[in-house]
């Protein structure tokens, strides 16, 4: 593979060891063999290799999206509309709409089905500006169903595509389960999270704790045994009401909670004692009309905060985490910096990956953007700014 040499450009590194973004305003960087293998000032950068003038446009790391239910068939655009007249999501699914709209379809669609509706998610990702997605299961709600979906999820991947991180993710109970849901919870400690560990379809673990989904025992019960099967746990928290899940991710060290619009100062104190990442889902926040997490308390905790797409058939359908940018500066409160940290450096903190950061020995997962300064991105908001992704150093 020859060496890539981007030139002349304002690069944002999101480098821990500099400032800020980490920016280098006359900027150059080397792709050799897949990784960073030098960047520095441009008027130092080595000469050898193919080389592009960015023309001072801007080049950041790839994006990290650490939050996805991107395996699913059939839409629930029908819903929307429900929602944009005002009925409640929580009314809606209660109505047998929500996540239960989609189990149907998923259930009934062709592996092969599945595996080409999501790629072509993660192509849309990718032309945003992706390189690194996670993918949860979770349409399926059987042991043998969510299996099938994380062997989907597998299949997905392509070659010079975003690298993708699965998660097995415990989502609800199914209706027909609601009568013994002690023993499908079982079920799903005893067999569906031992069953992914010991085929390694999945890294982590992801419970939906929340009203009308798991209680707190009963997600203590499951993130409790993936962790003793060598998975990182990670939870859905207080997306509609607070239950102490995210006391209890600080309790076991869990990578990230997702969501928190409802958290309580304890549970802060409890993510930013562990090192929790919190990720900010805007998309699905603003769609179902809910109070915004507490980013300011957040912030001064020291709670690292995360920025995903929470890409999903319901409540936020889009690929988009530069549309997420703007969402999460906009609605959120976030300043630029925290915004592009969140989809990058910090979003790679909550996968255990290494991405989101252009040092030399990381990924060459590199984007160079039609404009040169940060702030372009969500400002400018709707339009895609993404010029070109490598991938590994490949086009």
């Amino acid at each position: 593979m020859t060496d890539l040499v981007i030139r002349n450009a304002r690069v944002m590194t999101c480098d821990p060891a500099r400032p800020g973004l980490g920016m280098i305003d006359h900027g150059a960087l080397v792709i050799a063999g897949g990784k960073i293998a030098w960047i520095g000032d441009d008027a130092e950068a080595p000469s050898a290799g193919y080389t592009i003038d960015a023309r001072g446009r801007l080049v950041t790391p790839g994006l990290v999206d650490c939050h996805t239910h991107a395996i699913f068939a059939g839409d629930r655009a029908n819903e929307f509309a429900m929602r944009a007249a005002g009925t409640p999501y929580l009314e809606i699914a209660a109505a047998g709409g929500g996540i239960h709209a989609t189990l149907e379809p998923t259930r009934g669609a062709a592996d092969d089905t599945l595996v080409e509706l999501t790629r072509e998610r993660i192509a849309c990702a990718r032309a945003n500006g992706t390189t690194v997605i996670e993918i949860k299961s979770g349409y399926d709600l059987t042991n043998a169903g969510e299996l099938r979906l994380l062997r989907c999820i597998a299949r997905a991947a392509v070659v010079a595509g975003p690298r993708i991180v699965p998660t097995l993710l415990a989502h609800l109970i199914p209706a027909d389960r609601a009568v013994d849901r002690d023993v499908y919870v079982r079920s799903i400690c005893d067999q569906l999270v031992r069953a992914a560990a010991t085929e390694r379809l999945a890294t982590s673990v992801d419970v939906y704790c929340d009203e009308g989904a798991f209680t707190l025992a009963e997600t203590r019960a499951i993130l409790t045994t993936a962790k003793a099967c060598g998975l990182a746990v990670r939870g859905h928290v207080g997306q509609f009401r607070d239950l102490g899940a995210a006391e209890l991710l600080g309790e076991l060290g869990a990578r990230s909670a997702d969501h928190v619009e409802q958290i309580s100062d304890d549970g802060i104190a409890a993510l930013a004692r562990a090192g929790v990442v919190a990720v900010m889902l805007p998309g699905a926040c603003v769609q179902l009309r809910l109070p915004v997490p507490p980013v300011d308390k957040l912030r001064h905790a020291g709670v690292p905060l995360a920025v995903a797409t929470d890409l999903n058939p319901g409540s936020s359908y889009s690929e988009s985490l530069p549309l997420q940018l703007w969402l999460a500066t906009t609605h959120y409160g976030m300043t630029v910096e925290e915004a592009w940290l969140g989809v990058t450096r910090h979003a790679a903190r909550a996968l255990g990956v290494e991405a989101g950061r252009l040092v030399t020995g990381a990924a060459g997962d590199v984007v160079l953007w039609k404009c040169n300064d940060p702030a372009d991105v969500p400002y400018h908001y709707g339009a895609n700014h993404v010029d070109r992704v490598w991938i590994a150093g490949v086009l």
